[in-house]
């Protein structure tokens, strides 16, 4: 795979990323003089760029722009698939492994079992192994690999090495690092609903700051200012599944009552009725009448929670998790009783529905690395 050269002065390097953040802010390509017109920057610097640019195979030339008289002029786009980025979601379970090009579009995806353990080294290797299956199966160059993100539901510590809390996964050791010496790749760990979050931002066009609430078989979030994930003091910020929403309430496997999860997870729906969610939301469909009862009280908790959570942050709330795919046909009742309970806004269209229900946990970890690509080039 061609490179860049390494020799280019910080000024020069700053130039050509300019140039190729505005292309890559301009999905349906521009041409030399536009880039040159925008940016204010000389035609031959912008040639001399582009040039670089295309032999580094990150740029390509995509057709020609409409002409307005003369010879039309060639359109350049960025190359999205000239790398690569691993996100994994890790479960007590299972693996999901999914590959994001430079645009984060999926470009394959896999889940996989793995045996319980309470070994962190263990975990390791079955990770490697599932990895290294994945990108041989899909086709996947590992030269184009930018690294691999990992997504873990817990709280980690801040130097994100340790896992402070961890329940579900039900490891012995909570040291990260032997999990990272196991892939030949750099690694990260990040919070799993944080990354969520990370990516609903990321595919906003107005990249606003946004409350993330991820509603799965837990319910948790995530809080981004302007893109930079909140962490709070002791990394609990986002904790939305143990607002009280029913004081006395319903049991959480928290210990406490009445927390927005035991009222809004997905047992309630499926595990807790022996059906599965698909199978609930079909019966609510056809107008199952104990289904209907259960999702007006779910609904109910889940606008005082979204409520709450609006009341505190005064900012879009997104609802992200596999459940938020069954969401839009309710999406208006659910608006609707949030403005119930909100004092400020009688539409309560802050309340919105996630881009990515399914596979946004692994999309945002691996969107670090290609963060960090656009930063650095």
């Amino acid at each position: 795979m061609k490179k860049l050269h390494q020799t280019a002065t910080e000024r020069r390097r700053m130039t050509r990323n300019r140039i190729y953040r505005c292309l890559y802010d301009t999905p349906e390509g521009c041409a030399k003089q536009e880039l040159a017109d925008r940016l204010g920057l000389s035609l031959p610097t912008v040639h001399q760029n582009l040039s670089e640019l295309l032999r580094a195979e990150l740029v390509r030339a995509d057709g020609v722009r409409e002409s307005t008289g003369g010879r039309p002029a060639a359109r350049l786009r960025v190359a999205e698939n000239a790398r690569f980025a691993l996100g994994v979601s890790v479960s007590g379970n299972h693996f999901r492994l999914l590959a994001a090009n430079l645009r984060l579009e999926e470009i394959a995806y896999r889940k996989c079992d793995h045996p319980r353990t309470d070994d962190t080294a263990c975990l390791g290797r079955w990770l490697a192994e599932a990895t290294e299956q994945f990108l041989t199966d899909f086709g996947l160059n590992r030269e184009k690999l930018l690294g691999v993100g990992i997504a873990l539901p817990g709280v980690l510590d801040a130097e994100r090495t340790r896992l402070v809390s961890a329940p579900t996964l039900r490891l012995r050791d909570p040291d990260l690092r032997p999990l990272a010496d196991a892939l030949p790749y750099p690694c990260v760990f990040r919070n799993d609903a944080t990354s969520g979050g990370y990516a609903e931002w990321f595919a906003r066009q107005d990249r606003a700051s946004i409350a993330y609430l991820s509603l799965e078989g837990g319910v948790g979030g995530a809080v981004l200012l302007d893109g930079a994930p909140y962490a709070g003091v002791n990394g609990r910020s986002g904790e939305f599944g143990h607002i009280c929403v029913e004081p006395g309430g319903l049991p959480c496997p928290c210990g406490r009552q009445g927390c927005l999860e035991a009222y809004c997870s997905s047992a309630r729906l499926s595990t807790d009725l022996g059906i599965t969610v698909e199978q609930f939301f079909a019966g609510l469909a056809a107008g199952n009448l104990a289904y209907r009862t259960l999702w007006g009280d779910y609904l109910e908790h889940l606008a005082t929670g979204i409520a709450a959570i609006r009341m505190a942050l005064d900012c879009d709330v997104v609802l992200g998790g596999y459940l938020a795919q069954h969401l839009a046909p309710y999406l208006p009742e659910l608006r609707r009783l949030v403005a119930r309970r909100d004092p400020f806004d009688d539409k309560a269209a802050y309340v919105r529905l996630g881009q990515y229900p399914r596979h946004a946990v692994p999309l945002g970890v691996a969107l670090h690395f290609i963060r960090q690509f656009l930063d650095q080039l």
